[in-house]
């Protein structure tokens, strides 16, 4: 019994149970739970490269005791240095399609368009991490929190004289945004103790790094409550993957049906607590004309809903993002509500890049980053009351023509001011300074 729960499968049912939902987390245990009754290997690596795997954190120790028998352990400069070509190694978790999307694949892309290399791995695949490190000017972590493997792969940038940083886009460090997310009243005492516990890991890998960054302004500002390291800003921002799946899913919009939609969009299990904010609103409004529906695009449990709202909801599940834009493209507008609490002050704003992508206006609350990508009024709405949600929902229904307008001001504002480019509210200076040096 102990093999078949041990601690790694708990934290990849976690995983799972967090951004997939409870539905398809039971449903890979019960994979995974026949095909260990039937006595089948869970992957196709076998027991003796399962058995090599537990001793990656090892993985160097060969190469360090000849080097350092040799004489050749410690050296005067960088690799990369000595190339005289800039060369990012990112390592990090990348189990999350939308954090490896942002905080990541988005990330190649743009250092590659300023003739810096920059070559990733998944911290488990030790072999491709330790060898991306060996040509690298610098090394970022992502999303990682100590560890064995996490350690030893540390050890080897130091090493190599490689300056350290570490990005995060959720605050995983802290129990105090942990403690009073409203979220977490969706994944029980249990997990939430769980959560509470990790957090030192994430800390002590953050004080280990020499700078940091981070996805928002409210998240750089909670972290130096945490850290004497220095924190900047890097936002989530547009890419060219987005901007092409965002216009391929406004050409295959299908023509109108007379129907007025209002998409609510949930990755993970827990935001019924954030629509609650202005479900009375919502629920005024959507109720008061039967040609007007709620739109609930991923995971959102229907229970949560008022009985008078539910036959004018459509739900479409998690699906794959392509999928998703499709999905979202039919709205008219979306609402983007969150509690306000620590956790959320620091939720960046890829909800309002994803609608402004399809030429969707979004409107958003006051807490976290989303209210900063709006322009009020222009490409959406910033609603400070329930009043000035009925407002703004009122507004973009009674003229739909209008509402199309600010969606395309949206996806326009999305072009100019929030893709990927170098100005200081994508990339504070210091970060590009940081790999230019």
């Amino acid at each position: 019994m102990r093999r078949i729960f041990r601690l790694a499968l708990v934290r990849r049912f976690i995983t799972s149970l967090r951004e997939e939902g409870v539905g398809e987390a039971l449903r890979k245990t019960r994979t995974y739970l026949a095909m260990r009754i039937r006595n089948i290997a869970p992957s196709a690596l076998g027991n003796e490269a399962q058995g090599a795997m537990s001793r990656d954190h090892e993985y160097l120790h060969g190469v360090w005791q000849v080097l350092a028998r040799e004489e050749a352990f410690h050296i005067l400069e960088t690799p990369g240095v000595v190339r005289g070509r800039r060369q990012i190694a990112m390592i990090g978790d990348l189990n999350l399609p939308q954090c490896r999307k942002y905080r990541v694949e988005q990330l190649a892309a743009f250092w590659r368009a300023r003739d810096v290399e920059f070559d990733f791995a998944h911290y488990q695949d030790v072999p491709r991490a330790a060898r991306i490190m060996q040509q690298a000017t610098h090394l970022m972590e992502y999303r990682l929190q100590t560890m064995p493997v996490a350690e030893m792969l540390r050890y080897e940038a130091r090493r190599l004289r490689l300056p350290v940083l570490y990005d995060l886009d959720d605050p995983l460090f802290s129990v105090s945004a942990y403690e009073t997310y409203g979220n977490m009243k969706a994944v029980g005492p249990e997990l939430k103790a769980h959560f509470l516990s990790e957090a030192p890991k994430y800390l002590s890998m953050m004080n280990g790094a020499d700078i940091l960054s981070v996805s928002t302004p409210g998240m750089a500002e909670h972290a130096a409550l945490y850290t004497n390291r220095p924190v900047f800003v890097r936002r989530n921002f547009a890419d060219a993957e987005t901007l092409e799946a965002g216009r391929n899913a406004m050409e295959m919009r299908p023509a109108s049906d007379g129907l007025f939609r209002v998409a609510f969009a949930s990755g993970s299990q827990g935001h019924e607590v954030d629509l609650a904010e202005i479900l009375e609103p919502l629920t005024d409004f959507i109720t008061a004309d039967s040609n007007r529906r709620l739109m609930l695009i991923g995971h959102f449990d229907p229970d949560h809903l008022p009985e008078a709202l539910v036959d004018q909801v459509e739900e479409v599940k998690f699906s794959t993002y392509d999928r998703y834009l499709a999905s979202l493209a039919k709205a008219d507008c979306t609402v983007l509500p969150l509690c306000d609490d620590i956790f959320n002050r620091c939720k960046s704003a890829v909800r309002v890049i994803d609608a402004a992508s399809v030429g969707v206006p979004s409107i958003t609350g006051t807490v976290g980053d989303l209210q900063n990508v709006v322009r009020d009024g222009e490409t959406g709405f910033i609603a400070q009351t329930k009043d000035d949600w009925a407002t703004a929902l009122e507004t973009l229904s009674s003229d739909v023509s209008k509402s199309r307008q600010m969606g395309q001001a949206a996806r326009s504002d999305l072009e100019t001011r929030w893709s990927g480019s170098d100005a200081a509210h994508i990339i504070e200076p210091e970060l590009l300074n940081w790999v230019k040096s």
